[in-house]
């Protein structure tokens, strides 16, 4: 049975979804106003796998994750660059389309702005207040917490917990306003000069953040969803709102399966700005000696739920397994054909691999154990092509490898990352010492390399290398 681990009820459960054979899956997207760190990465890596794998077993996802393209991030980041809202959120939507690319993330099958849902969430506001559920103030509309008997259950705290744990994210300029501490902004009155502003029956303003997803959910996948998915971090107050108002809005369950992923640490401290150790994949990906694939495989190995530790030594080290991935595939590629019989033994091996690689997954997305099933496939696989397997086998094993490879992100076997540069001028030295027939030279200079984790091969064309 296929189980995930639902944060609402803290359990593993039976997933069974609202429409046989379809998922409706949301993910909330970043706020386009800065290249994106590792953190948002890992979030849009852990589900674009769970997505593939889902996609994998058979089912027809519809996927949707947003752009949030307003909001004095988007305001101050414009000042700062002397650019509209509008260039702010492009230009960054954009380098988030481009690195999520580069690391093999699926497109989602609508990626919509908050901006371009203003119309239906004046509309939702205007419900909840007439329902009774919100209340305005001066142009402010806030949502009545204490009338959502269910507002902690996602966050499992009680009311006092919640603001004594909210890390200042409930405090602001507007805390007089509000009935309750924990009542949250539906909609804010916006006043300043040269700052975008939608009109609404309350004055010009903007949507509260929690606003957006619920409704663009409700526009695009409906009142009732599979899937909801995002960092822990969004579990309060961004999940816990969202719950809220969208279950006030219709009365009916809102979300199925609430599912998490766990921080990036970096250098085993919290990632943040005031510390210096924030990382972003545009500047990852700058560097042309990591590959992007590499980058993808480090995130992707550790299950979901659990915390990502990056150093560039780890990121390294995630590399060396996907270098072992790039050669196999190669080789099989090289070897594959229809030409030969496949020993029945290696079919039911593959086969009895097959279902532990189903029964990992199927058990809350275990991609750990699941890499491992992978990784004994590729050692048979090299098995075979040194006891001079036949093509027919080759290609068995290189299909099946590829079926589960493409969940992880992992596509194209081959390299996709530049040489160093003190690895190039080697490589230019060993090239000089063998034509003037200097071997001991040249030996040495390939010594250094294979320090380096490059094999150098030497063959009729020349110099070849392969990463070890």
């Amino acid at each position: 049975m296929q189980t995930v681990y639902n944060t609402y009820s803290l359990e593993k459960e039976g997933f069974s979804t609202i429409e046989k054979n379809k998922v409706r899956m949301y993910l909330c997207g970043p706020t386009v106003y800065n290249y994106i760190h590792i953190g948002n990465a890992r979030s849009s890596v852990a589900f674009d796998t769970i997505r593939k794998y889902l996609e994998w077993r058979g089912f027809e996802v519809n996927f949707v994750s947003n752009f949030t393209d307003l909001g004095d991030k988007v305001i101050a980041q414009g000042e700062k660059e002397g650019l509209t809202e509008a260039e702010v959120a492009d230009k960054y939507a954009n380098a988030f389309l481009e690195d999520a690319a580069a690391l093999n993330i699926e497109p989602a099958t609508t990626r919509p702005r908050a901006t371009q849902y203003m119309e239906e969430m004046v509309a939702f506001v205007e419900k909840l207040l007439a329902q009774g559920q919100a209340y305005e103030v001066n142009g402010d509309v806030y949502f009545k917490t204490n009338q959502f008997k269910d507002y902690a259950v996602l966050s499992h705290q009680n009311m006092a917990e919640l603001k004594k744990n909210a890390a200042g994210r409930l405090d602001g300029d507007d805390q007089d306003e509000k009935q309750n501490d924990t009542d949250f902004a539906l909609w804010k009155k916006e006043e300043r000069p040269g700052v975008t502003a939608w009109p609404s029956p309350w004055g010009p303003g903007r949507p509260g953040w929690h606003l957006e997803c619920s409704v663009m959910i409700d526009s695009l996948l409906g009142e009732t969803i599979d899937i909801h998915a995002g960092g822990i971090d969004l579990a309060f107050p961004h999940h816990t709102n969202e719950l809220a108002q969208s279950v006030s809005y219709h009365d009916k369950p809102f979300v199925h399966y609430w599912l998490h992923n766990g921080f990036v640490n970096v250098n085993d401290e919290k990632m943040s700005k005031s510390l210096g150790n924030f990382v972003t994949i545009h500047d990852l990906l700058a560097d042309e000696t990591i590959d992007p694939q590499g980058v993808r495989y480090f995130l992707v190995k550790t299950h979901y739920r659990r915390p990502v530790a990056y150093s560039r030594d780890r990121l390294d080290q995630a590399q060396q397994e996907v270098d072992k991935v790039y050669r196999t595939m190669r080789a099989l590629g090289q070897k594959a054909g229809s030409a030969g019989e496949v020993d029945a033994a290696l079919s039911e091996q593959l086969t009895l691999l097959n279902e532990r690689f189903i029964g990992a997954m199927d058990d809350d997305f275990n991609v750990e154990n699941a890499l491992t099933v992978v990784f004994e496939a590729l050692t048979l696989a090299n098995k075979t092509l040194q006891a001079g397997g036949s093509a027919a086998e080759a290609a068995l094993l290189q299909k099946q490898l590829a079926d589960w490879l493409h969940i992880f992100g992992l596509d194209d076997f081959e390299e996709k990352r530049d040489l160093p540069v003190d690895a190039k001028v080697l490589l230019e030295r060993r090239a000089a010492a063998r034509a003037e027939k200097d071997f001991a030279a040249s030996d040495d200079l390939r010594d250094q390399l294979k320090a380096m984790g490059i094999l150098v091969k030497d063959g009729r064309d020349g110099q070849s290398i392969e990463w070890l």
